[in-house]
């Protein structure tokens, strides 16, 4: 039975420094939650905290209605996947899937009927009876998924459980957890520092800067709508556009970019002042009028084209334009003019980074 976690306002102090200062989060039941972040975030202190690991300076964690504080890790009903895959060197694959049920009691018959349906959920059958050492590094991974699910916990916790994993496999991998969690119905919380693993296998995201949550949302909002400049630059790719903002009482702001070019951006407020956009690379467009400029270069990359383009100004932006929609390939060295749909882009406020647009 999968559990519901809800973390008020979570504080831990190492000494005089805060690695998080008031966090808070509602994880649904049977939810693929991922926390995202750069390195020193807190997003592994936080995972560390659920699991019981860390001490706990202030707040409160809840597994559905049970506060879970002062319990100790191993009565937490978890399961835990590690960076270093952490399976014993001296078992082989079945003894190591086999642990938990062991150290749990499990009758003999019942354990080893879950740990074979465990062995073929992860399609590592053929190497029940092979040590570690005899495996790849995929297949530890495996190991480490079947015995952390075997056990079926109500909360599954997994730290960069694909770091150390080659690009391809890292690819394969993580569609291998998906499926998995989705078969499964386990609430799932992922760490990781790599945007596009977030991206692809999380139903939602909280990205986290410097002990705090900065958006909380699915793939699609985290990358579309991102609420601050910190998200919008952490996740993919985006350019930044200084401009003005004036109005907005009738929920349109006209925003004015280097006095070149002049859009109605919907708001959800009235602002006038400087402000900032950021565009994601295919939310930038070529057109017959609007931010001039020339084409550094172009990259083909298959399904779109890539340009780095250079405004009057001075300014680089980075704009993709796909193959399905054009014939033509822009030259380097081709003066041209972009824009882009304000219903698309976000618009910040430039001192306090809220987002103005809706």
């Amino acid at each position: 039975m999968s559990n519901e976690v809800i973390i008020k306002d979570a504080v831990k102090r190492y000494g005089d420094f805060t690695a998080l200062n008031g966090v808070s989060l509602d994880i649904r039941e049977g939810e693929f939650f991922t926390l995202l972040g750069p390195s020193g975030c807190g997003k592994t202190t936080l995972l560390r905290m659920i699991a019981g690991f860390n001490s706990i300076e202030g707040g409160d964690f809840y597994f559905g209605e049970k506060r879970i504080n002062d319990v100790a890790a191993h009565k937490r009903d978890i399961g835990m996947v590690f960076q270093n895959y952490a399976i014993f060197p001296h078992l082989t694959v079945r003894e190591n899937v086999a642990y938990g049920l062991k150290a749990r009691k499990t009758p003999k018959a019942e354990m080893n009927r879950r740990v074979d349906e465990a062995l073929e959920l992860v399609q590592i059958s053929h190497l029940a009876d092979r040590k570690p050492n005899e495996l790849s590094g995929g297949q530890q991974q495996r190991v480490a998924l079947a015995r952390a699910f075997v056990i079926e916990p109500s909360v599954l916790l997994m730290d960069e459980p694909l770091s150390n994993l080659d690009a391809k496999l890292r690819v394969q991998m993580r569609s291998v957890i998906k499926k998995l969690q989705r078969r499964l119905g386990i609430t799932t919380i992922y760490v990781t520092h790599d945007q596009e693993e977030a991206l692809a296998i999380s139903d939602r995201i909280a990205v986290m800067k410097d002990g705090h949550i900065m958006q909380i949302g699915t793939p699609n909002e985290i990358y579309a709508k991102p609420q601050n400049p910190f998200v919008a630059g952490f996740i993919g790719v985006s350019n930044f556009l200084d401009c003005e903002a004036q109005g907005g009482e009738n929920g349109t702001a006209k925003v004015t970019i280097q006095g070149e070019l002049s859009i109605q951006v919907p708001v959800r407020r009235a602002y006038t002042g400087k402000a900032k956009i950021s565009a994601r690379p295919e939310q930038l467009f070529f057109s017959k009028e609007g931010m001039p400029g020339k084409v550094l270069f172009s990259t083909f990359l298959g399904d779109f084209i890539e340009y780095e383009v250079e405004l009057d100004n001075g300014q680089n932006l980075i704009v993709n334009e796909y193959t399905k929609d054009t014939t033509d390939v822009h030259a380097d060295g081709e003066r041209v003019f972009l824009s882009f749909d304000p219903s698309r882009i976000s618009l910040y406020e430039d001192a306090s980074e809220e987002v103005l647009s809706l």
